[in-house]
């Protein structure tokens, strides 16, 4: 069993060493959602705004918000108030965004759902004392390949406003660094001094902690016995492995989440605690309107105090 700044440090390692395994969900978020010839820099800051701002409030409340719809309804809000909702690539967005918005939470539900059954059915036979000690070596594995999988997905989102800051930088014929600009094409993939430099930021933000998340994802929808935390863990990496695999920036956060609530369920429905949930829910459907809304007003402010 390791000390919670143990387990930290270990999430960060793994964080940062799966922001190196692809780019693909970076691609999607500096091509795909909006279009990078529309976008200013005035725009991207904005969409960072919007995002950070609308994250701030729910980490106050211990509301385990996503970052990645945040930052994507930034960059819709900014993208539309500076060109109009003709900057919105509609086909990437119903198909990498809205449909996996529904269908990542219910694949972590279901995946959660039917593993733990199958644990269930498998140890049926052992004792409940003796099932958790084997558990409590199993989860170093699982919560493992959760951090991997969380680094894998989450960092590429930073690694994508980046390259779409660096896309608009691109057009600037007076830019002194061509270097560290992205290479050309029609969805451009991030530099390696940015997956560097956002792998460490998702280690050294994983290792600085966020103890109010922390505790709700822990205890507050469900009390986690190890053979649940290591269902839910393997549950959860497994539809984030497969997002990725098809540049699909979903939330880990939805998936962790979902992936709880299948497990709690197979006890009793009562186990979990559904008011949290619903709380959490409801952060999910506000997220992308709210940070959208967020951005567009911090876009106006700085198109006021600096241009577009």
């Amino acid at each position: 069993m390791l000390s919670p700044s143990r387990a930290l440090l270990m999430a960060a390692v793994l964080n940062f060493a799966g922001a190196f395994v692809s780019v693909g969900v970076a691609k999607t978020i500096a091509g795909d959602i909006v279009d990078p010839s529309g976008v200013t820099q005035t725009v991207v800051a904005a969409a960072i705004t919007g995002g950070i701002v609308w994250n701030l409030i729910t980490w106050y409340y211990g509301i385990p918000s996503s970052s990645s719809h945040a930052l994507i309804g930034g960059l819709m809000g900014a993208g539309v108030i500076h060109a109009g909702t003709d900057i919105l690539h509609w086909t990437s967005l119903r198909n990498k965004v809205l449909i996996p918005i529904v269908g990542s939470p219910l694949a972590g539900l279901v995946v959660g759902y039917l593993l733990m059954l199958a644990l269930l059915w498998i140890f049926r036979r052992s004792a409940p004392d003796r099932t958790n000690r084997y558990f409590r070596k199993l989860q170093l594995v699982s919560s493992g390949l959760m951090a991997f999988s969380h680094g894998t997905n989450d960092a590429q989102k930073a690694m994508g406003i980046i390259t779409l800051a660096l896309v608009v930088q691109s057009r600037n014929p007076a830019w002194p660094w061509p270097d560290l600009l992205p290479a050309a094409g029609a969805s451009p993939g991030p530099p390696t001094w940015v997956i560097v430099a956002c792998a460490l930021a998702m280690g050294i933000g994983t290792a600085a902690g966020g103890w109010k998340i922390i505790h709700t994802m822990g205890s507050k929808i469900l009390r986690l016995q190890p053979v649940h935390g290591f269902a839910a863990e393997t549950a959860a990496s497994i539809v984030l492995q497969i997002a990725a695999h098809f540049r699909m920036p979903v939330s880990t956060t939805h998936v962790i989440v979902a992936s709880i609530m299948g497990v709690g369920a197979t006890r009793r429905l009562s186990a979990v605690r559904w008011g949290v949930a619903g709380n959490i829910v409801t952060a999910w459907i506000l997220t992308i309107p709210a940070a959208a809304l967020i951005a567009a007003v911090t876009y106006k402010i700085l198109e006021a105090a600096f241009g577009s």
